[in-house]
């Protein structure tokens, strides 16, 4: 039987993803969107952002437009929540 007080992990995801698209979030904001990875490493430096968030958002392929952190998740391979229809 599962703790009820225990955190949920969405499915998809681990605890580990969660916590680095969650910093990702937190130095990006909500005003960045749409980016590429250039812009997102410029607004990351700005924000003071982690060597683990920047060195995250370097690997990021050039050329491409991210709409919002998740299209950043999938890019690096973290777990994304998956919904159900």
């Amino acid at each position: 039987m599962t703790d009820p007080r225990q955190e949920g992990t969405p499915a998809g995801t681990s605890p580990a993803d969660v916590d680095r698209r969650a910093a990702i979030a937190e130095v990006l904001g909500k005003e960045v969107w749409p980016a590429d990875r250039d812009t997102l490493v410029a607004k990351a430096q700005e924000s003071d952002a982690t060597d683990r968030v920047l060195g995250d958002l370097r690997r990021l392929p050039a050329g491409q437009q991210f709409e919002n952190v998740q299209d950043v998740a999938r890019a690096l391979g973290l777990g994304t929540e998956q919904h159900r229809f």
